[in-house]
């Protein structure tokens, strides 16, 4: 399937309009690409607790115009796991149609309360694909911190004062982690870049065994910007290489694009309300910091391409 235009998009929507999620989310578009890329595959869909599923299945309603299984936060990986094992036993004795699995779970799903079921998962080899869609912290419950939060961001759980300028921690590299198992492929993807995530996806349904694609989609009620900005803002971080694009195949590193004008991560940071205490005078080095640490990602990455075509 070719993704060169949206007039060429499948028509069928697979997640119904009339959900409930907030104005401005980027959790619709993160649903409606993956399950258009894979408009010709059957599928079922495995969804952690969280703003997707609360907003999308509220008893006795549901948007979910596909097969849809409701997980806890902590064993989305090992329903997942389970789903799978199923399926290719009932279509290998030719009693079902073969269905693809993929997983929806946010980063506090991911990153935190079900990585041990993701890992368990994982180093089995189970065939399906994961997408962590990342709003940066626990959303559903209020803006609490998750280890995808970023450094120097204010939640209601990491609050920026005179003792301390938010969280002090860096997000966690939920990728190299995954990478670690082995798995065939694994990538990052934006909503903003529409082509590039819905190939990643197509890849991930079609490689034989566990996929894992981590989508940046933020959240206008916890980042705090104006809702009509949430495209942007997700263009803005990658054009800022705070979120770099890439994939990994076979172990191999790839930049999958390249910003063709970089930004400032300050320009990034300004419009985002939670970081508003770092342009306080008495901040300005935090800044500096964060952009020292992003330059350093963004050299990391490209020795990593290089190493991966050399290699």
């Amino acid at each position: 399937m070719s993704f060169t235009s949206l007039k060429n998009l499948p028509l069928k929507e697979s997640l119904a309009p009339g959900h409930r999620l907030c104005d401005g989310c980027g959790i619709p578009h993160v649903v409606r690409y993956a399950l258009k890329a894979v408009d010709d595959h059957s599928v079922v869909i495995v969804n952690a607790t969280g703003c997707l599923e609360v907003c999308t299945t509220p008893y006795p309603y549901t948007s979910w115009r596909v097969p849809y299984v409701h997980t806890l936060f902590g064993n989305t990986g090992a329903v997942a796991s389970g789903i799978v094992e199923t399926i290719e036993k009932l279509s290998s004795e030719k009693r079902s149609q073969y269905f693809d699995v993929i997983v929806f779970a946010g980063d506090g799903g991911t990153f935190d309360i079900g990585l041990q079921a993701l890992s368990g998962a994982l180093e089995r080899g189970h065939d399906f694909l994961y997408i962590c869609y990342d709003n940066e912290a626990y959303m559903n419950t209020g803006n609490q911190r998750s280890s995808a939060t970023p450094m120097y961001s204010r939640t209601t759980t990491s609050y920026a004062g005179k003792a301390i300028p938010g969280k002090l921690e860096r997000k966690k590299d939920i990728i190299g982690i995954v990478v670690a198992h082995g798995i065939k492929y694994a990538a990052t993807a934006s909503i903003s870049h529409w082509r590039d995530y819905m190939t990643k996806v197509r890849k991930g349904v079609e490689v034989k065994g566990p996929a894992f694609i981590h989508v940046l989609q933020p959240c206008q009620t916890g980042w705090r910007y104006d809702p009509a900005l949430t495209i942007k803002m997700a263009k803005m971080a990658v054009d800022a290489n705070v979120f770099p694009l890439i994939e990994v195949e076979k172990g191999k590193y790839k930049i999958t694009y390249r910003p063709p004008k970089k930004i400032l991560v300050a320009d990034y940071l300004k419009p985002q309300r939670r970081f508003a205490h770092l342009f306080l005078p008495e901040n300005d080095h935090l800044i500096r910091q964060i952009q020292q640490y992003v330059d350093q990602n963004w050299e990391r990455l490209n020795k990593l391409e290089k190493f991966s075509e050399t290699g």
